[in-house]
């Protein structure tokens, strides 16, 4: 239904989490998650080293223990007696630090203490935990007022008779944890801010990295069918701004396409007025009833007809010329091509037809759609030139590019129109009863410009080198192929290409070929109705 789909829309336009939004929470998300897996290494790193050093203070106390014991008694010089004689001396010689408990223990219980925690020491915990750990000098964690104590204890003997006692080292694990848990503590709070300073420059500077996106948005909202002339500003030099460049691009080729689609649509409808309001009017004023004037219309109504035609096939090949299966290239020999189209030329008229110096390398074109452009600009030439007048063909190559032309010693083209004739219905001078549209060199500029290259008029030389008539020129990108191809092969589709190309491959570069065959032109280019007040009007072709 109607009304479930425009449900389906809103819902599908209805705006969610901007990219901005999820870029700064994605940021501040993976920074959290590193500032926490960093602290948790650090706190497990610093734990680890100080239950390290804690286990080498007390291995320390023991070790001097041991060293005491071996000596003597540095009271009187004389070796110890018995244990509670070397655990007094070595309280009242060890002062412990602030995480640091030690005692003595002997005749059962614990009887001295170094500097303090009587407290600890006295409660009745303490021994009960001592006590078993005397058989094997083991290690126990008890609580305490003052925190978690874990106790180590080293046993001393002497002799068969001589007693036995225990040094007992404690130390208090939150203490000795105090500084680390401080450490982290600040450590968080460092995190934090920065966890805050980074969230605010994500949310920034991922706003300025969307910002052309943003402009990009806006600038295709304000598109319209009748303006694409907007474009996005450019700054910096990264991916963003190359996506900027390429729309940028896109937008102005969709400006040309829409400008040349306008155009060329306003050409067409004015084209087609004429030979319309040529039909209307005949019929209008036909009078069925005169047998003679019935027959006359027809006559004029199909040759407008044909007008009609002729234009229609033009801007159908025209529109084809986008397409990308227009072409369809394979290796050409130059000279070839050259003297098989100057074969086909020489039945358009009686004209003084020459074969200029032609390259003999070898060009990945479309042969037949070159043949037909180099055939439009002989039809060309021959509109504008008198029998006996020299049109000639030739190509060349300079190593990276292949010029292709037609020259006449005609009246030439006025430097003002060279760029006009060939866009769509342009026209320059053109002789009497040349009935074409203007659409013949802008079909020779689609052609060269589907192979890459491009079309252009300059001014001709006779045979002594002075300026006379036209030099209509196809410039295209030179290719070699990998294989060599086939010399014997016809290019050109004529079955004439064979003899009459060899024979023209041996021809002086200038020889003249004659004809006097009266032509009926197939296809001109770009006519169009004669004054009857000029004998000339604009050329074009």
């Amino acid at each position: 239904m109607t009304v479930t789909g425009t449900d389906d829309d809103t819902r599908a336009r209805r705006p969610g989490v901007s990219v901005r939004t999820r870029l700064t929470l994605a940021t501040a998300l993976l920074v959290a998650l590193a500032l926490a897996s960093a602290g948790l290494l650090v706190y497990s790193f610093e734990d680890q080293r100080r239950a390290e050093e804690v286990s080498a203070e007390i291995d320390q106390e023991f070790a001097e223990l041991d060293g005491l014991r071996d000596g003597r008694n540095p009271n009187n010089g004389k070796p110890f007696a018995n244990p509670e004689q070397l655990l007094r001396t070595f309280l009242a010689r060890n002062v412990p630090d602030d995480t640091e408990l030690l005692a003595g223990w002997w005749d059962g219980a614990t009887r001295s203490v170094s500097f303090g925690n009587d407290e600890v020491v006295n409660d009745p915990s303490f021994d009960a935990a001592v006590g078993p750990l005397l058989a094997d000098n083991g290690t126990t964690v008890i609580d305490t007022p003052e925190g978690r104590l874990q106790l180590d204890v080293q046993t001393v003997r002497f002799g068969a008779d001589g007693g036995e006692g225990a040094l007992v080292v404690g130390t208090f694990l939150d203490r000795a944890r105090s500084g680390l848990l401080e450490t982290m503590r600040t450590y968080a709070l460092v995190a934090l801010v920065l966890l805050l300073l980074v969230t605010a420059v994500a949310a920034w500077l991922s706003g300025r990295l969307l910002a052309p996106l943003r402009t990009l948005r806006t600038t295709a909202e304000s598109i319209g069918e009748t303006d694409l002339s907007q474009r996005i500003p450019e700054r910096g030099n990264d991916d963003i701004t190359a996506l900027t460049r390429t729309v940028n691009g896109m937008l102005g080729r969709l400006e040309t396409a829409f400008a040349a689609q306008r155009q060329f649509l306003d050409d067409a409808g004015h084209e087609l007025r004429t030979p319309l309001t040529v039909l209307s009017g005949h019929l209008e004023l036909l009078d069925p009833e005169d047998p003679a004037e019935v027959r006359e219309t027809q006559e004029l109504l199909l040759d407008e007809i044909d007008r009609m035609s002729r234009l229609v096939r033009d801007l159908m090949l025209l529109a084809k010329s986008e397409r990308p299966d227009f072409l369809h290239p394979e290796p050409v020999r130059l000279h070839r091509l050259v003297s098989a189209t100057l074969a086909k030329a020489t039945a358009m008229g009686p004209r003084d037809w020459r074969l200029d110096a032609s390259s003999r390398e070898k060009v990945v074109l479309d042969p037949q759609r070159i043949t037909q452009a180099l055939l439009q600009l002989a039809d060309n030439a021959v509109k504008h030139t008198a029998p006996g007048q020299v049109v000639a063909l030739g190509a060349d190559t300079d190593g990276a590019r292949a010029r292709l032309w037609v020259r006449d010693t005609g009246r030439g083209v006025p430097a003002g129109d060279r760029d006009r004739i060939f866009e769509r219905f342009g026209r320059s001078v053109v002789p009497r009863g040349d009935e074409g549209f203007g659409l013949g060199l802008s079909i020779v500029g689609a052609i060269a410009a589907a192979h890459h290259g491009s079309a252009h008029v300059e001014d001709g030389a006779d045979d002594d080198g002075e300026p006379c008539g036209a030099r209509f020129v196809i410039t295209l990108p030179l290719v070699q192929p990998e294989d060599g191809g086939d010399d014997s092969r016809d290019h050109t589709g004529d079955t004439r290409t064979e003899a009459t190309g060899d024979d023209l491959d041996t021809a002086e570069p200038t020889r003249a070929i004659q004809t006097t065959q009266p032509i009926q032109t197939t296809q001109p280019i770009q006519t169009t109705q004669p004054s009857k007040e000029t004998e000339e009007t604009w050329r074009g072709s």
